[in-house]
């Protein structure tokens, strides 16, 4: 062979797969928009990576992650929901506070997000099998379970008069959540003080309430200060309820609410699937129906209370 037409084989030999890697279509982005802390949300973000991997995407293999944290300034989510559609994802991740910033920022991009409210009731959807237009999600049992929190603090506390209600008024489920709780506590002879809470300084005004035991509400802020809120308190003496594991894990004597983890994890399930051409307008809403009841009785003898057996034979987990 001769040496010119060697060169030339060789040269479209390696032509050849450069130009094949260069139509390979580019790695898909999916936004990943949270109005709390990347610290606060380590477990739910690794439940959501596991639902992302059984749809057969892989976080830096075949897809990536592009991450905005409002660690808990909600003004700062309009902003970041912006950026992320002039980037252009191929789909944006949101939790609860974050939806809405998110749905005025793209009706076109699909949005899966992860939230503790009725989206019907806030416009989000159409219907729950049904949702329509560019949103789908996960439902978390939480707002709906408040009354319930209520009930185990009354069963474990039957003597007392007074509760404080700890709730972020910028929660776009705020003022529901408020007048709901304050009429079931009213027929369970409970008064509740309502705290409006939306920065750290206002946990000082938990021991003015004179409250005999604190419902803290939901909301992704308070969700990355568990072991403040624990902290909190145990220093006032409160007997305390908070929605997730963390919370009582932390110190916190009580946690009663839906997985956090399992929302997640079938979030990122519907991330996949989208990326994989599904549309999120076709896809029903899902809701997380796992619920857990946490106790931590090294806590309830810190505050010297003893747990009827009742509530610990009704405990998913007693933390001793």
């Amino acid at each position: 062979m001769k040496r010119r037409k060697f060169m030339t084989l060789l040269s479209g030999a390696v032509a050849w797969p450069l130009a094949a890697r260069a139509q390979q279509p580019a790695m898909p982005v999916i936004g990943f928009l949270n109005s709390a802390s990347a610290q606060a949300y380590a477990r739910p973000l690794a439940a959501f990576r596991e639902g992302l991997n059984t749809t057969g995407y892989v976080e830096g293999r075949n897809v990536a992650i592009e991450y905005r944290w409002a660690d808990g300034q909600y003004d700062r989510l309009p902003a970041m929901a912006a950026e992320l559609v002039e980037r252009r994802v191929a789909v944006i991740a949101a939790n609860g506070p974050a939806v809405l910033p998110t749905k005025a920022a793209t009706t076109t991009i699909p949005i899966v997000f992860t939230a503790g409210f009725d989206p019907i009731e806030l416009g989000l959807i159409a219907s729950l099998n049904r949702p329509g237009g560019n949103l789908t999600g996960v439902s978390i049992l939480n707002a709906e379970l408040g009354p319930k929190r209520l009930e185990l603090l009354r069963e474990l506390l039957p003597t007392a008069t007074t509760v404080a209600l700890l709730i972020n008024p910028n929660n776009p489920s705020a003022e529901t959540v408020s007048r709901e709780l304050q009429a079931v506590a009213r027929t369970i002879g409970l008064k509740i003080h309502v705290l409006h809470a939306s920065t750290e300084a206002a946990f000082a005004s938990l021991g003015q309430l004179h409250a005999g035991s604190l419902a803290i509400g939901n909301d992704p802020f308070f969700n990355s200060r568990s072991a403040r809120l624990a902290e909190l308190a145990a220093r006032h003496a409160l007997p305390a309820i908070y929605q997730y594991r963390e919370f009582a894990a932390a110190g916190g004597l009580m946690s009663y609410g839906g997985s956090l983890t399992d929302a997640y994890r079938q979030a990122g399930i519907y991330t996949g699937r989208i990326l994989a051409g599904a549309k999120s307008g076709d896809l029903p809403v899902q809701q997380s129906t796992k619920v857990e009841l946490i106790i931590n009785l090294k806590t309830a003898k810190a505050l010297g209370l003893t747990v009827p057996q009742s509530l610990l034979q009704r405990a998913d987990e007693v933390i001793e």
